[in-house]
This record gives C-alpha cells, sequence and structure tokens, in this order.
C-alpha cells in the first residue's frame, strides 16, 4: 500500500498524549506541532486511526504543503498537486475550512475560493472535462496557512471524533469526550482503580474512562467520511479495523468509577448516554453533592470540571464551591489525587493549595487550567514485589 502523511489535530498542550496515541497504534511520528501530530501511515493507518484514537478531532490526508504569499502563487501551486490521485471524476469536492495565521494571505473565503477553482482547472485537464457534476462520494478539503506555509489536507473523517455516538443528552458547558479523554490519559489512573467525578453532568469523564478500562476503541460503532473512498482504501481495511477493535473490548473487567452530580437531570442524562456507550454497567451515577463526597477506599482519582461561572450570577457561588471540593471533601481522603479543569482564575486560592502541576490547555477559544494534585503512589502488590 502507498504511504500517506496522516495528520491529527489536538488541543494545544496535549500534543504528547496525541503522540503516545499513535505510537502505540504501531505508526512513526514525523512531526509534533502546536496542535497537531503528523504521522506516516498507509490505507489501514486511516480506517485504524479513525476507530482508535481518542484525543483527535479528525484525521487528515496529507495532499501537500508549500509557501505562497499572493493568491495567484496560491492558485499555481494548488493547481499543481496531483488532485487526480485523490478525488475521482464525480467526485464532490470543495475546501470546507480555511485558517490563516501570521500569513499574508488572511481571507478564509476568498482563500477557499481561489484554492477551489485551482482544483478545478487541475482536474478538467487530467479528466479532459469541461464540468464535473460532482454528485458521489465527498472529499472536503482543509487548508491552514502558519507565516506563509500553506497545508493542504483531505478530511477522512467527516463529523468530527469526538462524536463518538454516545452522547445524546447533554447538560450546560459539557467537556468534548476527545478532551476528557487526554485529560483522563495525563493522569496515572488505570482501569482498576477509584475515579469520582463529583461534578459528572452528562458523564463524559467517567464514560471515557470506562471505555478505556474496556478497552474499548471510541469510533468503534460509527461511521467515517473515508468509508466511501473505496479507490483509496479498500473496504477491507475498515472491516479489519473494526473487528480488531471489537476482539480487544473486554465489558467484563472490574471497575471503581463514579459519577455525582447535585442537578438531578444531568445524571438521568449521564446514566443514558452510558447505556448507548455500552458501559453503564461499569459506572455507578448518584444525585449527590460536592460536599456529600466520601469513599472507604484509598489511592483514588477525583478528575472533574467543575462549574465556572459561565453566567454572572453564578459567579458568587464558586469560592464556597471550591472551598469545598479542595478542602472538605479531597482535604479529607488522604492517599487520594485530584485533577481539575477550570477556566476559574481563583481555582487554586478557593481550594486552598497550589497545585503540584497545572497545564495550560484551550478548550476551543477558552483558556482553561488543568490543576493537578497527585498523591502518594499506592504499595506495589505482593505479586510484583515476589516478581522483582
Amino acid at each position: 500500500m502507498d504511504l500517506f502523511e496522516l495528520i491529527t489535530p489536538c488541543h494545544f498542550g496535549l500534543e504528547a498524549m496525541m503522540k503516545r496515541e499513535i505510537t502505540d497504534l504501531g505508526y512513526d511520528i514525523t512531526a509534533v506541532e502546536d496542535g497537531k501530530v503528523t504521522f506516516a501511515g498507509d490505507a489501514e493507518a486511516i480506517a485504524y486511526a479513525n476507530i482508535f484514537l481518542r484525543t483527535t478531532e479528525r484525521v487528515l490526508l496529507k495532499v501537500g504543503e508549500f509557501k505562497a504569499t499572493t493568491f495567484d502563487e496560491l492558485f499555481e501551486k494548488t493547481k499543481a498537486l496531483p488532485w487526480e490521485r485523490f478525488i475521482p471524476q464525480h467526485g464532490k469536492f470543495w475546501v470546507a475550512k480555511a485558517n490563516s495565521v501570521k500569513s499574508k494571505l488572511f481571507s478564509p473565503s476568498d482563500i477557499q475560493s481561489i484554492m477551489k477553482k485551482a482544483m478545478v482547472e487541475r482536474l478538467k485537464e487530467k479528466y479532459k472535462v469541461d464540468w464535473f457534476p460532482e454528485d458521489q462520494e465527498s472529499y472536503p478539503v482543509r487548508v491552514s496557512i502558519l507565516k506563509d506555509r500553506v497545508t493542504v489536507c483531505l478530511d477522512t473523517t467527516g463529523v468530527s471524533l469526538h462524536k463518538r455516538g454516545y452522547r445524546q443528552n447533554t447538560t450546560k458547558a459539557p467537556i468534548t469526550e476527545t478532551l476528557a479523554a487526554a485529560l483522563l490519559m495525563l493522569t496515572p489512573w488505570k482501569g482498576d482503580r477509584i475515579l469520582v467525578d463529583p461534578f459528572c453532568g452528562s458523564g463524559t469523564f467517567c464514560i471515557e474512562a470506562a471505555m478505556m478500562a474496556a478497552n474499548m476503541a471510541p469510533g468503534m460503532h460509527r461511521s467515517f467520511l473515508a468509508e466511501s473512498w473505496k479507490h483509496l482504501i479498500p473496504e477491507k481495511c475498515w472491516k479489519d479495523a473494526r473487528e480488531d477493535a471489537e476482539d480487544r473490548v473486554d465489558l467484563s473487567v472490574k471497575t471503581n468509577i463514579q459519577g455525582y452530580d447535585l442537578d438531578e437531570e444531568a445524571v438521568r442524562f449521564a446514566r443514558e448516554n452510558a447505556k448507548l456507550a455500552g458501559v453503564d454497567h461499569l459506572i455507578h451515577f448518584q444525585q449527590r453533592s460536592v460536599a456529600e463526597l466520601s469513599h472507604p477506599g484509598k489511592y483514588g482519582f477525583i478528575v472533574t470540571n467543575p462549574p465556572y461561572g459561565e453566567r454572572l450570577e453564578e459567579k458568587k457561588d464558586l469560592p464556597a464551591l471550591y472551598e469545598t471540593l479542595g478542602g472538605r471533601t479531597f482535604g479529607k481522603l488522604g492517599t487520594w489525587s485530584l485533577y481539575v479543569i477550570t477556566a476559574y482564575e481563583d481555582a487554586e486560592r478557593y481550594m486552598g493549595r497550589k497545585a503540584t502541576k497545572n497545564r495550560k490547555i484551550y478548550n476551543g477559544m477558552m483558556k482553561t487550567y488543568f490543576y493537578q494534585y497527585p498523591g502518594p503512589k499506592p504499595p506495589k502488590k505482593k505479586k510484583e514485589q515476589e516478581e522483582m
């Protein structure tokens, strides 16, 4: 099979998680940049990346890269790309998204229009036609320009990968599935450890954790745009990847994952979403306030996305809420670890302790902080000690 350059965008600050996932799948990383990781892979890799990767929004197939500072240059260099290798004569093609940072070409609509014209001219010459019906498979193009460097890709995913298919019900300000998975991967939590989210909302942290514990690939029950690109990716690639994903699942795994929320409707939504994901038996959801959080177990994890006052009237409640989370609950749990993502600037102050680590993460355009309070490591199990 031919090798492609594949690009996986991710949240700024979480590139290391993306890199680890790709390496674990067995592919070679070729570049790590702000907000994206590039790797080499064949047609099968496109299927595997879409089905197995937890932390990327989509899988992009790189068509080409070049420098352009004028629209004439953009047109000619776009036209020079081998579009006929990817887009058949009846394919529907358009520039779905263009973004430009620190570049002379900065108008997304002009970039999109000029590049579409260049693609048409190239394909007219190659297919010896004057008109394209564009009545079959879709080939959306995504373009990013950074410091006059143009990267041109085809989107193999379609609907963003954070849409696993299970979250039919949401509460206000939900965390995305891809971000929740990446943050869980940033912690030392493993499937056999206790995990509690006292502000579980629609259940995303708990559901992503349960899917990880059960080794359930996040994309195994959804479809992807490139499944119709049979001239590029044989149907067998998707079939084999899905069968591999099914073979890896272990729904008999024992877990201790709990989600609490004061909002009765949120708890109901979380249960329904977990059922749709097929992991409802691995999670215990309950209507309960953060002040009531207690657990008899040791060395557990609190991983959560508390309210941060999206509306002005909510801000007055935040000091007491964060004091409760950091002092009255976490403070009593001794051996536990606490991981909090929030946009609330005074979180550390009211939790009453400075985080061991504090990572800045952009959740869309919103600047958030991931406060990390790792607890002590549990003692090694007897069997592990005997094997050493």
